[in-house]
């Protein structure tokens, strides 16, 4: 059953508990290291060390997002979408010119399904641009929503999927839309954290409480973050 979110709550402080008294006497806690530097933290603590804060989307618009660039390699001459196909293939394709990907497979794990040809998949953002402009990104500068929307500085950032699940998604939390995928639901979750902690993003209430309600089932999960540049 299903546990409530002051349930889940209570986990999620148990397991943080170590690490606010270590906070105590040494102010660097894990999520104000520098940039750059890899952390590991279990799903609960990572959760409840997530700012809060009332979403507000207003003056969004996608276009304050420049993607797809030329990806992290210019002179390949791929963008970031293929760039990432190319990274995420289990299969490798064959590289045509223009960075045309013919054959090549890939595994969407929101629906667990084989997927090929590239173009039957999207680039899901973990965290929708919407979503990522609701919780902070609205005060950034254009190069840094530039360099969220196109991030290949962490793999969770940026996922193959198919078009179909991607899409049902939309620009929807946690609290709104989950994988189809019963099993994918504890990596989500720890994916999802870890883009928002890693771009300093904040959650609104339900939001939390969802993420609590999916950390207390996944124990053992840890969240994997780097905080960006």
């Amino acid at each position: 059953m299903k546990r409530s979110a002051v349930t889940a709550a209570a986990f999620a402080l148990t397991l943080a508990a170590p690490m606010l008294a270590h906070a105590a006497t040494h102010p660097a806690t894990p999520v104000q290291a520098a940039a750059g530097v890899p952390q590991v933290l279990p799903i609960g603590v990572a959760v409840a060390a997530l700012p809060l804060a009332v979403e507000d989307r207003s003056g969004y618009q996608r276009t304050s997002f420049r993607h797809w660039n030329a990806g992290d390699i210019p002179a390949d001459g791929c963008n970031t979408r293929a760039e990432v196909l190319l990274a995420e293939a289990v299969v490798y394709p064959e590289i045509g010119p223009g960075c045309t990907l013919t054959g090549g497979v890939w595994w969407s794990y929101y629906d667990e399904r084989e997927v090929t040809p590239a173009g039957a998949l999207d680039i899901d953002h973990m965290v929708p641009l919407a979503e990522a402009w609701d919780s902070g990104a609205a005060v950034w500068t254009a190069a840094r929503r530039e360099a969220y929307a196109n991030d290949q500085g962490q793999a969770a950032s940026l996922v193959a999927v198919t078009a179909r699940s991607n899409r049902s998604k939309a620009d929807q939390d946690p609290a709104e839309w989950l994988p189809p995928s019963a099993d994918a639901l504890c990596r989500y979750g720890a994916e999802w954290t870890a883009t928002k902690l890693r771009w300093g993003l904040a959650v609104d209430e339900a939001e939390r409480d969802r993420l609590l309600d999916i950390a207390a089932g996944c124990g053992g999960t840890d969240v994997e973050f780097t905080p960006a540049p």
